[in-house]
């Protein structure tokens, strides 16, 4: 009878218990980040996977409406700017913390905008703080003390700047991730290890706790977050699936909550009775263009540039390719950007083969004849493959051009694309904040951003400066019209292709929300019901 007892005890135990793992499992997003992040270290993110873990790790002064794309305080709780526009003072809240216990300051952002602009830091993303004083000569190199930035801390809960131009948008510059506040003591301690789970220390609104490379991420809800009781999601749990196919393939089986349609999927997830239902297509703050190596030949000739971009049929592209209601790009700023092009001020270069092959013989390349080797490349995706392999097959059918297509895992590809880019190769841009200064100037300006395509036209240069300092809203329009023209026509330095559209399945039970930018997603405010 006691032996009876005891084993009905630990049978009720066991049931218990494993009732109780049950009820107490955390609140679980199954999330695929698309391949591995080439980094966590806010001063060197310059992509969407990186930025996305990013933004849920630490807080910035400001952060941006999912609806409205309108500037919002985050760590900021107010903020001013002098009568001149050229210093602002944000003002902190006092109960963030970083997850060691310790306050987020002001002196934690001074110390972090310094870093990225150190040139020993190797931002490639810190010419978006050359708006700062000071900030460009530091990181150029011709200046060598940090404190010659125009950023400083009043005290321990406020921060100022000091701008070299008026700048009504630099609130949200202020909010970027290569100005968020960082741990000083644990980067000085750690060194570039301080990234890594046992090391990492932030203050978002979750906490990082494994980073198996190549494999999966884990975050898990920070209970130190002021506003820990309002998330509801407790654990984020990445893996990094490259192949979409693959990655639909868990989402069917209940392995993923949210995934991007492969393209050969759209026609039968739009006919699925279910699929459809889980269906989100939505305007998207980003563009998807073809970058031309300026410096390589044959794309060191303007006309050879133009021959490629009028060969490419992009409205073809979208019906029969991509069937997510993008629409066809002939300038970079896309709809939704302050300085966005509409399509009926002609501006850029259209679908036109005719064209495409004048401008390939006014080259010297009748029909082809005698054109160098040119090389397309792109970051490892079967979405960007079947891309590719459309666009090269319109330029063999209009400019009897044979082009090589190769590709690269995400982390060699932008590392390539700073050291040898190929003739032409494969990116996207989306908003950082929604002007143009962060398009036209931050993408392609010739010293003061990455200006991956190595191309340099003064006037360009000239124009984009210009729209930077101007205060009256419509010459601002008409200076990035002028630069509009001169990058996607005249010189025709990249192809636009097309402005993406978010095109998205979820399950029913997860509510989510979806930011302007794809990297800058809100996890925080998402949840999970099932």
């Amino acid at each position: 009878m006691k032996k009876s007892i005891l084993i009905l005890i630990l049978s009720l135990s066991l049931i218990m218990g494993f009732s109780l793992v049950a009820v107490t499992a955390p609140v679980t997003l199954q999330w695929n980040l698309g391949t591995e992040p080439p980094t966590l270290d806010p001063s060197l993110a310059t992509d969407t996977t990186s930025v996305f873990v990013v933004e849920q790790l630490f807080l910035g002064l400001t952060d941006f409406d999912d609806e409205t794309v309108e500037v919002i305080p985050e760590l900021a709780t107010s903020w001013e700017v002098s009568e001149d526009g050229l210093v602002w003072a944000f003002h902190m809240r006092k109960d963030v913390k970083w997850t060691d216990g310790r306050p987020v300051t002001a002196h934690d952002i001074e110390y972090g905008i310094k870093r990225t602009c150190d040139p020993a830091t190797a931002s490639d993303y810190a010419y978006v703080l050359y708006i700062i004083k000071g900030a460009k000569e530091v990181n150029t190199g011709e200046i060598t003390d940090l404190n010659h930035i125009g950023v400083k801390a009043i005290d321990d809960y406020t921060i100022q700047f000091a701008l070299n131009h008026p700048a009504g948008y630099f609130p949200a510059i202020a909010g970027m991730w290569v100005a968020r506040p960082l741990p000083r003591w644990t980067i000085e301690k750690y060194g570039e290890k301080w990234t890594e789970p046992e090391n990492i220390v932030t203050n978002g609104s979750y906490l990082l706790t494994k980073w198996a490379h190549e494999d999966e991420l884990i975050m898990e809800k920070n209970p130190d977050y002021p506003e820990a009781d309002k998330v509801q999601i407790e654990r984020i749990h990445c893996v990094m699936i490259v192949e979409a196919s693959t990655a639909m393939a868990m989402y069917e089986d209940g392995k993923l909550d949210d995934v991007a349609v492969p393209l050969d999927d759209m026609d039968r997830v739009k006919t699925d009775p279910v699929l459809s239902k889980e269906l989100t297509i939505a305007p998207q703050l980003c563009t998807y263009y073809y970058g031309f190596n300026n410096t390589k030949p044959p794309m060191d000739n303007p006309l050879v540039r133009k021959a490629f971009s009028a060969a490419i049929d992009r409205q073809s592209l979208i019906d029969y390719v991509l069937k997510g209601e993008q629409r066809p790009a002939t300038t970079f700023a896309c709809p939704g950007i302050f300085g966005h092009v509409l399509p009926e001020e002609g501006v850029g270069i259209g679908y036109d083969p005719e064209a495409a092959r004048k401008y390939l013989a006014d080259a010297g390349y009748p029909e082809g004849k005698g054109l160098p080797e040119v090389t397309l490349m792109f970051n490892t995706s079967e979405g960007h493959s079947k891309i590719a392999q459309a666009i090269q097959a319109m330029w063999k059918e209009n400019l009897g051009v044979e082009v090589n297509v190769t590709n690269q895992e995400w982390k060699v590809y932008l590392k390539t694309l700073v050291e040898d880019a190929p003739q032409i190769f494969r990116l996207g841009w989306c908003a950082d904040y929604p002007d143009a200064n962060n398009w036209v100037y931050e993408v392609f300006h010739s010293t003061d951003s990455a200006n991956d395509i190595k191309w340099h036209n003064t006037e360009f240069d000239r124009v984009t400066e210009e729209a930077a300092r101007e205060s009256d809203p419509a010459k601002r329009l008409e200076l990035y019209k002028r630069a509009e023209q001169i990058l996607c026509e005249e010189e025709a330095a990249i192809a636009p292709i097309y402005f993406y559209t978010t095109v998205r399945i979820t399950k029913p039970y997860l509510q989510r929300t979806f930011a302007p930018s794809e990297g800058t997603q809100h996890v925080m405010d998402w949840k999970i019901t099932k």
